[in-house]
């Protein structure tokens, strides 16, 4: 059985959690484990989510597979990028499915939820930046319909950024 269901601050702790974890599992071979280490340490910290699940623009799911976590995403409603015309577009900002649950339409199931949410808030669209080797998420990103519009430099640490491909879905 799948269950999404909105996150709340109590969810704090498990979100740092499963974000730490996917990141590395989707980002880990992308620079030094010490800048992997610095970014996943200021940016999976249950103060820093709480922080997030404070501001209402931020929207957390969790996707729950027979009552087993399984992921999340964070999205945030009308938040516009430069290569984007439209204003209220929302973007993806952490879409994570954790390793053990792939091949299981999981990721389809939340992605499809997050696009319905949007559309239901009156988005235009929803972008994202993905890692441009991250062959596996641009190819489900294509399938869905979005389009490469540009690119942005990642900044994992002080010293290592990461190059992005900005992806655009119009509705």
């Amino acid at each position: 059985m799948i269950k999404i269901i909105k996150a709340e601050i109590k969810h704090a702790a498990l979100i740092a959690e499963i974000g730490e974890k996917t990141f590395w599992e989707s980002h880990g071979l992308s620079a030094s484990k010490s800048d992997i280490n610095a970014f996943v340490s200021k940016t999976y910290t249950k103060e820093i989510i709480v922080q997030q699940l404070e501001n209402p623009n931020n929207l957390y799911y969790l996707i729950y597979y027979n009552t087993k976590i399984a992921g999340f995403s964070k999205i945030e409603l009308n938040t516009p990028n430069s290569n984007i015309l439209s204003k209220n577009v929302t973007k993806l900002d952490r879409f994570y499915l954790l390793k053990a649950f792939y091949g299981q339409k999981l990721g389809l199931k939340l992605f499809d939820f997050n696009v319905a949410l949007s559309k239901k808030k009156q988005q235009k669209g929803i972008w994202l930046a993905v890692w441009v080797e991250n062959k596996r998420a641009i190819k489900f990103y294509q399938k869905a319909g979005f389009k490469i519009v540009g690119k942005y430099d990642f900044q994992i640490s002080k010293t290592h950024s990461n190059p992005n491909h900005i992806m655009y879905l119009n509705y």
